[in-house]
């Protein structure tokens, strides 16, 4: 290696002089026709920081799905769905489109692929999907259309029905329907499973697998049985849902979590209760704090569902012994997130993790008082939406606070909120209120003594927050 200069610059690196690395190529394709192709074979990694400060004594390995092309595991079933249509003449290249209800990973999956092959896609997902799931889809080329988080899976206006409707009124529309396809768990049957056979040499103790659609947990079950019927599936459901066994659990209440891609409030046709020897509940905070643990401990870039997997692991695997196997699936990936968990001010706000001090700031830790607080207009949720925001106009407020029946505080109405739900083509003044109702915001209650510090961390991400005293506004 030379030190010298070549007019005026330092000379370049000897190359030929630096001690090298070499590791033998694997036998892949080198080329492959489209980036649907690279679904697939993704590595199972061995994880170390964490189940040598858990105190596990197992081998514990991460099968990090979260690298799959589409960011997730839905990948392998968008694939395989389209495939399997693509055969059965079901869906028909520059004629049909494609409609789903998804949680996001498997509408990503189907985008992609309508992309590759030049379908017409459209996705319908909840409002408490992220953001980056959202314009990675738009990105992609998708059509989305959001339902309320609130609505059960049987409601009108949840994402399934309106998949469902959609599909009857669009012409030549197809819903692959993840749910009850049979695609689903054969995907995971034909190759998520033999790839963590072909990694350990069929000798696997346990596999920790959340449970969403219940495909993988079903197909990665089945086939492992089958080949190593020592191994022990253990399902992962969030509290709130009623995928695990509710005898078992005593936890048949549908609730709300923060973490998404897993839990239903409904049993699709494709899980099979039969392959799943153990089920373990999660909760929000502990999951989350997993995931960061994934991220910042063992460099494994993946989201929210991968710490209640992982969480679920460790509990679980305090049952294996030295020299066993066990195998953590990775969902989905750290992209899908960032405006959420990865966020401190995200995870301070909802209790997650303790609120950042600012001792030298003598006013951090003064108490929120009635003193402080804007008075806001009230509506009733049946206001129409010309009259809402002509009051939204004379008022002079930067906001409304819409109630129900029984004046409980269910949105606020902002001219910004508004000029984005017109401009963007997502509701008309004639709409109904809610249409134009953030139902997604940020509160504090006055009674409970919440801190400027804790109000100013909401202020963070959050345009407006909203002060609310127990039973009033």
């Amino acid at each position: 290696m030379h030190n010298g200069t070549t007019n005026g610059c330092p000379e370049y690196f000897d190359l030929k002089d630096m001690p090298h690395i070499i590791k033998a190529l694997d036998r892949n394709q080198k080329l492959e026709p489209n980036i649907l192709h690279v679904i697939g074979n993704t590595p199972l990694v061995k994880l170390n920081k964490i189940p040598k400060k858990d105190g596990l004594l197992c081998d514990m390995y991460a099968k990090c799905e979260y690298l799959n092309p589409g960011g997730s595991i839905k990948d392998r079933i968008a694939y395989r769905m389209v495939l399997d249509a693509e055969e059965k003449c079901i869906l028909v290249p520059g004629k049909s489109v494609i409609i789903e209800p998804t949680s996001g990973n498997t509408g990503i999956g189907l985008a992609l692929a309508a992309a590759v092959k030049g379908y017409r896609c459209i996705i319908v997902l909840p409002e408490k999907m992220s953001d980056e799931k959202v314009n990675t889809l738009l990105a992609l080329g998708a059509e989305i259309i959001r339902t309320p988080t609130e609505a059960a899976s049987h409601d009108p206006d949840s994402n399934l029905m309106v998949a469902k409707r959609l599909a009857k009124e669009i012409p030549n529309a197809v819903m692959l329907d993840q749910y009850n396809n049979a695609c689903n768990p054969l995907a995971h049957y034909d190759g998520t499973a033999e790839e963590i056979l072909w990694s350990l040499d069929d000798d696997v103790d346990m596999v920790v697998i959340g449970a969403g659609t219940c495909g993988t947990v079903s197909g990665i079950g089945h086939k492992i049985k089958e080949r190593c019927p020592k191994c022990v599936i253990v399902g992962v459901d969030p509290l709130g849902s009623i995928l695990a066994e509710p005898d078992e659990l005593n936890d048949s209440d549908v609730g709300m979590y923060e973490v998404e891609g897993i839990g239903y409030d409904f049993l699709p046709k494709v899980l099979d209760r039969k392959v799943i020897d153990k089920w373990i509940k999660t909760e929000d905070k502990e999951s989350l704090a997993m995931s960061r643990r994934l991220i910042k401990e063992e460099g494994l870039l993946c989201g929210g569902s991968s710490g209640a997997i992982m969480w679920a692991a460790t509990q679980a695997a305090k049952s294996l012994k030295a020299g066993q196997k066990c195998v953590v699936i990775l969902p989905d990936n750290i992209r899908n997130y960032m405006t959420k968990f990865i966020s401190d001010q995200w995870m301070e706000v909802r209790g997650f993790k303790p609120v950042v001090k600012h001792d030298e700031l003598p006013w951090w830790n003064a108490v929120v008082t009635k003193s402080v607080i804007q008075p806001i207009t009230v509506i009733p949720h049946n206001t129409p939406t010309v009259e809402a925001l002509a009051t939204l106009k004379t008022s002079a407020a930067p906001a409304l606070a819409v109630v129900d029946e029984e004046g409980a505080l269910i949105g606020v109405v902002t001219a910004d909120y508004a000029r984005r739900r017109l401009t963007n083509l997502f509701g008309t003044m004639s709409d109904e209120l809610s249409k134009f109702t953030q139902k997604k915001f940020y509160s504090a209650d006055v009674t409970q003594a919440p801190a400027l510090g804790f109000v100013s961390r909401m202020l963070d991400i959050a345009p407006f927050v909203v002060i609310v005293e127990s039973g009033n506004i």
